[in-house]
């Protein structure tokens, strides 16, 4: 392996584990110490940082480490809250809506739902460090649970959901992809039209069973969120 890479492998590792967002590396002089290379060598591995997104240059300044996206592991039991806090970050969630509706033909299919038939949606928005992450809708089949949910207001629906009527939801599928955000994909993720948002939907079903308990579809910011297929 090339110095520089070596050098670059180093540099990410410590990105990772000894800098905060808005730090800056030791200059290329000291680094060069560190290293016993010559500069030369240090820039060409600084410079497998900023092709990565790892960190940028300010000119006059220095190398300023960005803020890495998460982890968001995609399998059977992943849950957006426990994902967040075992990577020590503080996620954070809220209602925007919540009401019974009359389910379109499209949400009626994904829940094994006769078309026109009621349905439970509640849209939630969360942050991540208090930075916007997603805004998620969320339909639930069952309207009898509308006696409970109509109460929740903050925090991790599916744990709300388990706590207060027992009942533990299992990811089934998931489908994926990019697209470009609308104007109110902007306004509540705090984002330039120019960004990317990954749209996200989500079949859930009762664990142990094939009973479909909840379709979600989320917008999310690409530039904070790294998603990971386990195989």
């Amino acid at each position: 392996m090339p110095v520089y890479l070596d050098i670059a492998t180093q540099l990410d590792n410590d990105v990772r584990n000894k800098y905060q967002a808005g730090d800056y590396l030791p200059s290329e002089s000291q680094l060069a110490l560190r290293f016993n290379v010559n500069r030369h060598t240090v820039r060409r591995a600084i410079d497998e940082l900023v092709a990565t997104g790892m960190v940028q240059r300010h000119q006059g300044k220095g190398n300023m480490v960005l803020r890495q996206p998460h982890d968001y592991y995609l399998h059977a039991g992943a849950h957006f809250t426990g994902n967040l806090l075992e990577q020590g970050s503080l996620p954070r969630s809220e209602v925007l809506q919540a009401r019974v509706i009359i389910a379109n033909s499209k949400i009626a299919e994904r829940l094994n739902k006769p078309a026109e038939s009621k349905v439970i949606h509640i849209r939630t928005f969360r942050k991540i460090d208090g930075i916007p992450r997603t805004v998620i809708d969320h339909y639930l089949s069952d309207t009898t649970w509308w006696v409970v949910l109509k109460y929740f207001n903050t925090g991790s629906l599916h744990q709300f959901i388990n706590k207060e009527l027992n009942i533990e939801l299992q990811r089934k599928n998931t489908r994926l992809r990019a697209q470009m955000p609308t104007n109110e994909d902007c306004r509540l993720l705090q984002i330039n039209s120019n960004i990317p948002i990954l749209k996200i939907k989500t079949t859930n079903v009762i664990k142990g069973t094939n009973i479909v308990a909840e379709y979600s579809s989320s917008n999310t910011r690409s530039d904070v969120i790294e998603l990971v297929m386990e195989h």
